[in-house]
């Protein structure tokens, strides 16, 4: 197991910076993904954690280490990449003890240690195989056996699941999960699917043109945001994000917009007003206006798509400018061209400065002055 740490790490290929300072800490034996869209950095982030593309600056420490300048080879780092590279002549075990040979292992200590892997990787009844008569779900695991036979500090994986079709990758996933659980290996892991890091993944680190926008617990990228981008790349369907401006009515904190009413539930004293994006996820909302009782978040617009998924229902409404998805068990009693107001509770609404696309978080004592304050 090992720990890595990168230090205001770049990249720049020319006037394009494809890594710009960025800085994380991965622990021993977490599974961190770095998820972004194409583009964003987070495989040439990887390759220069594995050695295989140079900083432009910045480094990188292996349990306190530093190997910014060492070559791949003295790393203790294993790559697992999205084609598989495996070698086409070579059977399933020697693909899998290749690695091994250069340590001039006894050739029963090489097979004792491939068997063990193939175990490990349900893969006993394929050793005699060749990469042509695998499917892309083996042949992951075959890379993966690759990998794992060297015994390393940590894995580093780049998109190894995006050439596989929905089922292979919703079963590799799994798979990889609990190989994760059961070796304790630190993982960083590249993906552009959402899910995948949902799912798997101890911490997120959210990349965006080529720079780290937040990075934290499934839960929290999901439930607490830090900007409108990482609100819109995480959640399916996407958040629904509305204009609206920062008022004190009354002494309370108010998002008022077209068709958008939210209390904030705060004291306030403000006289200016100040340009925000409301955020509200699909499974938040309800169907008809907020109760005056309980004072929740309301949202008027008209129904312009309702999308069968089975068990549930989607409908995307109009909302002012914006539009918001809402999601519940099918029939939703909705069609394309009502009018219908929503609700949600305020303690589940997000709250984003309109300029800089930072979370905004509301001061939580009510008797004291509220003041909206950018992350």
């Amino acid at each position: 197991m090992s720990r890595i740490q990168i230090e205001g790490l770049t990249r720049r290929f020319g006037d394009v910076t494809a890594v710009d300072g960025i800085s994380l800490d991965v622990a021993d034996g977490e599974f961190l993904v770095l998820l972004g869209p194409s583009g964003c950095g987070k495989s040439t982030l990887l390759r220069m954690v594995a050695g295989l593309t140079p900083p432009t600056g910045g480094r990188i420490l292996l349990d306190g280490r530093d190997i910014t300048a060492a070559p791949p080879r003295e790393r203790d780092l294993a790559m697992v990449f999205q084609s598989y590279a495996l070698y086409p002549h070579l059977t399933v075990a020697k693909n899998i003890g290749f690695p091994l040979r250069a340590r001039r292992l006894r050739r029963a200590d090489l097979d004792a240690k491939v068997a063990e892997v193939a175990s490990v990787l349900g893969l006993e009844a394929l050793l005699d195989r060749r990469p042509r008569a695998l499917s892309g779900g083996q042949r992951q695991r075959v890379a993966l056996g690759r990998a794992l036979v060297r015994d390393p500090g940590a894995f580093l994986l780049d998109e190894p699941l995006s050439n596989l079709d929905a089922t292979l990758r919703t079963a590799t996933r799994a798979e990889l999960t609990d190989l994760h659980r059961r070796l304790g290996s630190t993982f960083v892991y590249v993906t552009h699917d959402q899910v995948e890091a949902m799912t798997m993944a101890t911490r997120i680190a959210v990349l965006n043109g080529g720079r780290l926008e937040q990075v934290g617990t499934p839960e929290e990228v999901y439930d607490a945001p830090a900007s409108t981008f990482v609100a819109g790349f995480i959640g399916s369907p996407a958040i629904g994000l509305l204009p609206a401006e920062l008022r004190s009515t009354g002494g309370e904190l108010q998002a008022v917009g077209a068709g958008v009413d939210v209390p904030l539930g705060v004291g306030a004293d403000t006289g200016n007003v100040t340009d925000v994006l409301v955020g509200v996820r699909p499974e938040h909302l309800r169907i008809g206006p907020a109760a005056p009782a309980t004072g929740g978040a309301e949202f008027r617009g008209t129904v312009r798509l309702v999308e069968n998924l089975g068990g549930e229902e989607v409908a995307h409404i109009a909302v002012g400018d914006g539009r918001v998805a809402l999601r519940g068990p099918r029939p939703l009693g909705l069609g394309v061209g009502d009018a219908t107001a929503l609700t949600c509770d305020p303690e589940r609404i997000h709250l984003f400065s309109a300029t800089s696309g930072r979370r905004l978080v509301r001061a939580p004592e009510p008797t004291r002055a509220a003041q909206a304050v950018a992350v």
